[in-house]
Order: structure tokens, then sequence, then C-alpha cells
């Protein structure tokens, strides 16, 4: 007969105490926030611009989190059970509804504390394939949209996302007043430095040969809109659509009459159809970037990006 050997009590313990340790470590997230004096606010940005307000208002009193992997798409994200126990325990979300639908189950499950809503500060509206400044054709190119339907692209007009930095900046007052003074300053100070960017956009692309532009996809209708500019897409604003035969010849016509001169492509999505409507037009091709994501943001941010598009916007539009 074999006699069952029974653990000391002490091993026992001491092996209760490291599953309960380990199953602590499974559930946390880069967002998770120290505790104790001096703790930082837990906050989770849904992609890139989102996670860039919240680091430039926050500053040292936030510990940000972006769903989104750097260089990745943000239209097709999933979320890991991982991500979503660290919406469940942020301090504060910021995100767009309607862009990232797994991002909207999360919250409205979870329920966290504080969140900012990109859209209320910045409505979205719809764009199409083809957006007029209203300084080109006397109106404004565009019909207001329910927040779910309209194109999200609003940073990509540095007054809109002045608006969400302001909004940011009132939710972190909210859910941490012992530095609200900081937070609102910081906002102010970052709504300073994009109003200077959009002013070197306006005087950028004032005077220039051409006002239109063509785009992998229908990303930049707030810039064109805001600039007086005339973005004509290959793809909608879903940059995984492909344009039929009858679009491609429609750009091709459009292109050739208005003297378009380059075909932008973006970092992040397949650039093989705009590359190959730029040889049969026999144009040059370029990069605009909607900064949706950043591949290496220790070389770029949203202000080195934008005025990088700044550049290869005047050089395709002729400005002077």
């Amino acid at each position: 007969m074999k006699i069952r050997r029974t653990a000391p009590a002490a091993l026992l313990a001491a092996a209760a105490a490291s599953a309960l340790l380990l199953s602590g470590c499974a559930g946390t997230d880069d967002a998770k926030a120290d505790t104790g004096a001096g703790a930082k606010l837990r906050v989770i940005a849904a992609f890139y611009p989102m996670k860039f307000i919240a680091q430039q208002v926050g500053g040292p009193h936030v510990r940000v989190t972006n769903l989104t992997k750097a260089g990745a798409e943000p239209h097709d994200l999933e979320l890991t059970p991982r991500q979503v126990g660290a919406v469940s325990q942020a301090d504060l979300v910021v995100y767009l509804k309607g862009l990232q639908p797994a991002v909207d189950k999360a919250i409205s499950q979870n329920k966290p504390k504080h969140t900012v809503e990109a859209g209320k500060f910045a409505p979205l509206e719809e764009h199409g394939t083809e957006v007029h400044g209203a300084e080109e054709d006397g109106h404004e190119g565009h019909d207001h949209a329910d927040a779910e339907h309209g194109d999200p692209h609003v940073w990509l007009d540095p007054t809109r996302l002045a608006a969400i930095a302001g909004g940011v900046g009132e939710s972190l007052a909210a859910a941490d007043p012992a530095n609200a003074q900081d937070y609102r300053a910081r906002a102010a100070d970052l709504t300073a430095r994009l109003n200077t960017l959009d002013g070197e956009f306006t005087a950028g692309l004032t005077t220039c040969a051409r006002r239109d532009f063509v785009t992998a996809h229908a990303a930049f209708g707030y810039l064109a809109e805001r600039y007086h500019l005339n973005q004509i897409s290959v793809n909608g604003v879903n940059p995984e659509s492909e344009p039929s035969p009858a679009r491609r010849a429609d750009i091709q016509k459009l292109a050739r009459e208005r003297g378009v001169t380059t075909i932008f492509f973006e970092t992040l999505a397949e650039p093989k159809t705009a590359r190959t409507l730029a040889q049969d037009l026999n144009v040059q091709t370029a990069v605009l970037d909607p900064l949706e994501g950043i591949k290496d943001e220790a070389e770029n941010d949203y202000f080195s990006v934008m005025r990088a598009n700044l550049g290869a916007l005047r050089k395709g539009l002729g400005c002077s």
C-alpha cells in the first residue's frame, strides 16, 4: 500500500501566494497606475491621435496606453481580453465612436470612470470620394452626419484636434482635481501650437497652381475643407475597399482634366493601386500620411508628420 504524502503547510501557503501574484499580473496592463502618493492616472487611448493628445495634455500626471499597436491600421482593431480589462480599470478612455467597434463595445460593457468621445468636441461630417473646399465652389462640400457614420479623420484639421484637446483637458481635470490647473494649462499650450500649425497650412496652401489632389483613400476631407482644396480619392473612407473599373476611369479623367501631377499614397495602406494609377497617368507619387498610426514615435509625432504632409502638398500642388 502506497502512502500519499502531503506537502508541508508552509509550502502550500507559498504556492497559493504565488498563484495569487500570477493571477494578479495576468490582469494588469501598462495603463495600470501606481498606487499611493504621486500615482499616475491610467489613461487608455484608442489609436495614435488620441494617444498624442492624452500624453500632451496629461504630461507627467498620466500613464497612457494605446490600444492600437504602433504602425497598425486602427480601423480593424480587435481587443484582447487583457485590453478589455485595461479599459474597465482605466481612469480615462479617449476614443472616437464608430471608428473602432471593438472599443465602443468594451466601453459600453465596462463603463470606465471617465471617457472622452472625440466626436462630441469635433462633430463628424460626411465626406465622399471628392471633397471641395468652401472657397472653390461656394458651399461647404459636406453634409453633417451621425458620428458613427461620418468621416472619422477629424484630427487632420488642427483646429478640430484643438477642440478635442480642450475636452481631454477638462476630463482629466474632473478625474484628477488636484492637477486640474496643470491639465488646463497644458491643453491651452497645445491649442496654441495647433493654431500655429493651422496658420502654417493656411499660408502654405494659399497660392498654388492647383487645388485638386488625388489620394489613396478619402481620409483628407477635413483638411481639404479647411484649406479650400479638392480631394479626389481612389477609395472611400475605408482604406481596404477597392475601386471599380468605372471609378478608376473617372479618376484618370479627372486627373488629366485638372492637371494633377502627383498621386498620394499612405504609410499604413497598400500603395499598389495608387502606384498603378500614377504609372497609367505618367505622374509622380508621394506620401500623404493620414496619421492613423505612427510606426516609430521616437522619430515622428503629430506635428512632424503634419508638416511633412504640408511640404508634400505644396510640392504636389505647385504652391509658391
